[in-house]
């Protein structure tokens, strides 16, 4: 694996899967802080907040926004991620995600959740919503929210 910047990563030691592992968690911050990110993220979440509501029964429009969702943002980080980093592999960065989930940074590692856990999702809609209505938020319900999901919903952090 070689970076934008023409770093090799390819040297097969443990401590450089290591050291590739935290490059790209690095770029992945930088992708996720981006104001392009940011507008497509919020874009979508206006163009569906009004589908989600607070209940426990899943409506099935729900699955086909989430598939929709997956799609969107991790094409984006995927091509952003190939545009820095040369032979960049989604489903290998994928398998050693698993081998560094308590390493990952809380803000990666929530938005990543939206991916794969499909609750992180819906309260992700939810907390949009309640902002948009001008609902007082619980943050008691939501501590899994890290302060970059908060600056991606616009809505500032508040702590008690």
């Amino acid at each position: 694996m070689e970076t934008a910047d023409g770093e090799n990563l390819n040297v097969a030691t443990s401590t450089t899967s290591d050291e590739e592992f935290d490059v790209v968690v690095g770029y992945l911050e930088d992708i996720i802080m981006d104001d392009d990110f940011q507008i497509i993220q919020r874009s979508f979440l206006e163009k569906h907040y009004q589908e989600f509501d607070d209940s426990e029964e899943n409506k099935l429009i729900y699955t086909d926004i989430f598939n929709e969702y997956i799609s969107l943002v991790e094409k984006y980080i995927e091509e952003k991620l190939l545009d820095r980093i040369r032979g960049f592999d989604m489903v290998a960065f994928t398998v050693s995600l698993e081998q560094h989930k308590d390493e990952m940074p809380g803000d990666i590692f929530d938005l990543l959740l939206t991916f794969t856990d499909f609750l992180a999702f819906k309260e992700m809609f939810l907390e949009y919503r309640a902002e948009k209505e001008g609902r007082t938020l619980d943050l008691s319900s939501a501590a899994h929210l890290s302060s970059v999901q908060f600056h991606f919903l616009g809505l500032p952090l508040q702590t008690s």
